[in-house]
């Protein structure tokens, strides 16, 4: 399961950067180019990448034990 994240979460900043790429009119060839709500869409979508990144590598989510 925790690869499915890691692949789900690469995937999800991979599409975030081209989404942001295409929105600020650096990427053309889509529809997509030089729409802004694109360059808005795609960083939110690359965050979300980035957690579950981290939910697959086991970072977010993890409690530290109390010390005692």
């Amino acid at each position: 399961m925790r690869w499915t994240w890691l692949v789900l979460g690469v995937l999800a900043v991979a599409a975030g950067g081209v989404w942001t790429l295409q929105g600020l009119n650096v990427l053309g060839g889509s529809v997509m180019s030089g729409k802004p709500i694109f360059a808005v869409i795609g960083p939110v979508i690359g965050i979300i990448g980035l957690v579950l990144v981290g939910v697959g590598l086991g970072v977010v989510g993890r409690r530290r034990s109390p010390s005692a």
